[in-house]
């Protein structure tokens, strides 16, 4: 299944739905589980992404549960972290520090939003913030992301995968959802100029954590996603599948 949005007019890459699937999509998705505050975000994003250069096409998108669930995205760009808030059919909680909070204007609105905010003086106890806050954001029906990498990574390069997210989905019992995407081609961190091109998303199964050690998780995700931008950036990735195999213990 394959969900896109391009610009209003027919698009030359075959393969890519014409159209705005990818809104319609979402705007069909369980309202109830969205922040009011999420939704008009989304309003606004939805228009401004589509008017941007790059357009872009979803793989996988019904593979997404319809439960309790960590997403984990590669991260490459600031491009998805407003897609993913906008086109999510449920809301997404992101993990932030608490210092943030006290941002004039913009900590007041990242306070309203109620996402999982951590004192991080407070060393392993911060960890422990996170799982009970959680806990409680999954039990409400809302998903919690968090970037692997925990910074963005230029295209073809592997971050360390660290294991907070899996450690976090053991405690939970929440399967996780890794995530591949190459917005970095269009958007890349540095300079802060967006590229025409095409930005593909894709979902992978969600990955059940039950069984589970943090490493084996953590490499679990590390192997789809890495694996996966062979598929939608081969011409960036000079590391066979073999060599991303063998590379995983150095991340962990």
């Amino acid at each position: 299944m394959t969900i896109s949005w391009t610009l209003p007019k027919p698009c030359s890459n075959p393969g890519i739905d014409d159209g705005r699937a990818a809104y319609d999509f979402v705007r069909a998705g369980d309202a109830d589980h969205r922040h009011p505050l999420l939704v008009s975000h989304a309003a606004v994003v939805a228009p401004a992404l589509a008017l941007a250069l790059p357009i872009w096409q979803c793989k996988g998108w019904e593979k997404l549960p319809d439960g309790p669930a960590i997403i984990m995205p590669k991260h490459q760009s600031t491009w998805e972290t407003f897609f993913l808030i906008a086109y999510m059919p449920r809301e997404l909680v992101f993990v932030f520090k608490r210092e943030l909070l006290w941002v004039p204007f913009f900590g007041w609105g990242l306070g309203l939003l109620k996402m999982i905010h951590i004192d991080r003086a407070k060393g392993a106890d911060a960890f422990e913030q996170v799982v009970t806050q959680g806990t409680e954001k999954l039990a409400q029906g809302r998903w919690i992301i968090m970037f692997p990498e925990g910074t963005r990574t230029p295209p073809g390069e592997q971050g360390r995968y660290k294991s907070g997210a899996a450690r976090l989905a053991l405690r939970a019992g929440a399967p996780v959802v890794p995530i591949a995407v190459n917005s970095g081609e269009c958007w890349p961190k540095r300079p802060w100029i967006i590229k025409p091109g095409l930005i593909t998303v894709s979902v992978g199964d969600p990955i059940p954590s039950q069984g589970q050690t943090p490493e084996s998780l953590t490499e679990a995700v590390r192997l789809w996603i890495e694996e996966e931008m062979l598929v939608i950036s081969p011409h960036r990735y000079k590391a066979s599948i073999k060599q991303i195999t063998e590379s995983g213990a150095e991340l962990l």
